[in-house]
């Protein structure tokens, strides 16, 4: 056991061998690329190599039995919130409008959120998924098909990739970005470096290399925006492909709305002198940590969004940028508000108290209240009033 992490629970003699093969493809990989790969490539291996990575295999990611909770699984309110902002979008856009959200976790979302769609006269044409998890997508299906009317389970497509064809509609992620594989940088007698994966003895290890133009000047970007070099020896995480993998899951959207709700910070917060070491994590069993090298496969990895990139990369592909806020703020301003007042009627007290605690998880400063934040963007339509509380666009 690495030295620090002995309150982690030991993963069963499956689960290590199961990210023992996941080990030995990366190693191969290594071994073939001048001893080593990028951390990027590591951790798109780590969570996404088909049938091994964390995303890719049948293990259980989601709810208490997991290793993280999602705001969708904590109950309703979440989706019925989301759904009660983007209706007006989906209202103006018509009968053909499209929904895709990116990332269907266990389906808990779209169950909620169809349903919510419907009372609110704002069903799309087609309720699209794209989701890269073969086993996540069984589950998802096997739960639609279980919760949803035949009318509404109707709606429902998955895709394998963005949309091919021009679309109007709205695009939505909650906690996507701060799963994309992203390169860490050092910063080194003035100049960028990568952050890169290598082989010591049974173990990985990380090392540095100097960073390629498109890593180094992403960088010198981030510095001029900060107006103050990054100091020697300062780690962190940039995501210089945050642009072209916005471009690429909009597609050919012609009119529409982006909604992307992750933890992260605007570019001042981000790169404050004291967080030395980016903001890189993994996850097991609920419990957070900082080896990322460690049991590839079995545990989540992921690093906080800079918000200021996602403005700028919205703003690039073409998209007006709408508006910016704690998520807190946003699902107070989109509907919660009539949804207390509902739980304060319920005369089942089990499931009032249940409800309750949904509101504060989601709410609170100290658990998602504050951490979490939402952005959107617009394309030739209105977002209405789903903006209109908390906005935080100051701060970018």
């Amino acid at each position: 056991m690495t030295p620090g992490l002995t309150s982690l629970p030991a993963p069963d003699a499956d689960a290590l061998a199961h990210s023992e093969r996941l080990s030995a493809l990366i190693r191969h990989e290594i071994a073939a690329n001048d001893g080593a790969i990028p951390f990027s490539r590591f951790m798109e291996l780590a969570l996404y190599a088909p049938g091994l990575g964390y995303y890719s295999a049948g293990a259980r990611k989601f709810g208490e039995g997991g290793d993280f909770v999602t705001a969708p699984e904590l109950g309703p309110i979440f989706a019925a919130c989301i759904a009660e902002s983007v209706a007006p979008v989906l209202q103006q856009l018509g009968a053909s409008a499209v929904f895709l959200e990116l990332g269907g976790g266990s389906g808990a979302f779209a169950e909620v959120a169809l349903k919510r769609l419907l009372e609110l006269d704002a069903l799309p044409d087609r309720y699209l998924i794209l989701e890269p998890s073969a086993d996540l997508r069984e589950r998802q299906r096997e739960r639609l098909q279980r919760s949803l009317s035949p009318m509404l389970f109707e709606l429902v497509e998955w895709l394998d990739g963005p949309l091919p064809n021009d679309w109007s509609g709205v695009l939505f992620a909650n906690e996507v970005i701060d799963a994309l594989p992203t390169p860490r940088f050092a910063i080194r007698d003035g100049e960028v470096f990568e952050e890169y994966v290598a082989v010591d003895g049974d173990r990985f290890a990380r090392t540095l290399r100097p960073a390629d133009a498109f890593l180094g000047n992403a960088v010198r970007h981030v510095e001029r925006s900060l107006e103050r070099p990054l100091a020697e020896g300062y780690r962190s995480e940039v995501l210089p492909q945050l642009p072209y993998w916005i471009q690429a899951v909009s597609g050919g959207m012609q009119r529409g709305a982006m909604l992307f709700v992750d933890y992260g910070h605007p570019r001042g917060e981000f790169y404050q002198p004291d967080r030395t070491d980016g903001t890189l994590r993994a996850y097991y069993r609920h419990r957070m940590h900082h080896e990322p090298l460690l049991w590839p496969g079995l545990q989540d990895l992921t690093a906080s969004v800079d918000f200021t990139a996602l403005a700028e990369a919205g703003v690039a592909a073409g998209f007006d940028f709408a508006g910016y806020c704690s998520q807190a703020s946003f699902l107070l301003g989109n509907g919660m508000a009539s949804v207390f007042e509902r739980i304060e009627r319920m005369h089942d007290a089990t499931e009032q108290q249940r409800r309750r605690n949904e509101v504060k998880k989601l709410t609170l400063p100290s658990e998602m209240g504050e951490r979490f934040q939402v952005m959107g963007f617009a394309k030739d339509v209105e977002f209405g009033v789903a903006f209109m509380a908390g906005d935080l666009s100051f701060r970018l």
